[in-house]
């Protein structure tokens, strides 16, 4: 079943799922020997910068992408990280992380 997607902005832009979530392929977790958060999958390792790593926190399907950024926002004290958070959301529908 096809989740509903947030409408794009501009063409050319990927479709969000309406509550982002990761794969089931990929599990995130933080790597001791790495000192960061990494994306694990069967062919390998993804790792992440601390941004990352709180955005993909955040992608449990339960929250759409305004409450994902609005717990940003207010977790760390800042405004305006939209776009970035979109952005990075975006990478990872393409790379097949979010679904």
């Amino acid at each position: 079943m096809n989740e509903p997607t947030e409408p794009t902005a501009a063409s050319g832009t990927t479709e969000l799922p309406l509550h982002p979530r990761l794969n089931r392929r990929f599990r995130l977790q933080y790597e001791e020997t790495q000192l960061r958060h990494v994306l694990l999958y069967p062919e390998g390792m993804v790792q992440l910068n601390d941004t990352a790593a709180e955005i993909l926190k955040r992608c449990k399907g339960e929250h759409t992408l305004d409450q994902i950024v609005a717990d940003l926002e207010a977790a760390f004290r800042v405004q305006g990280i939209g776009p970035q958070v979109r952005n990075l959301l975006e990478e990872g529908v393409r790379r097949g992380w979010i679904e």
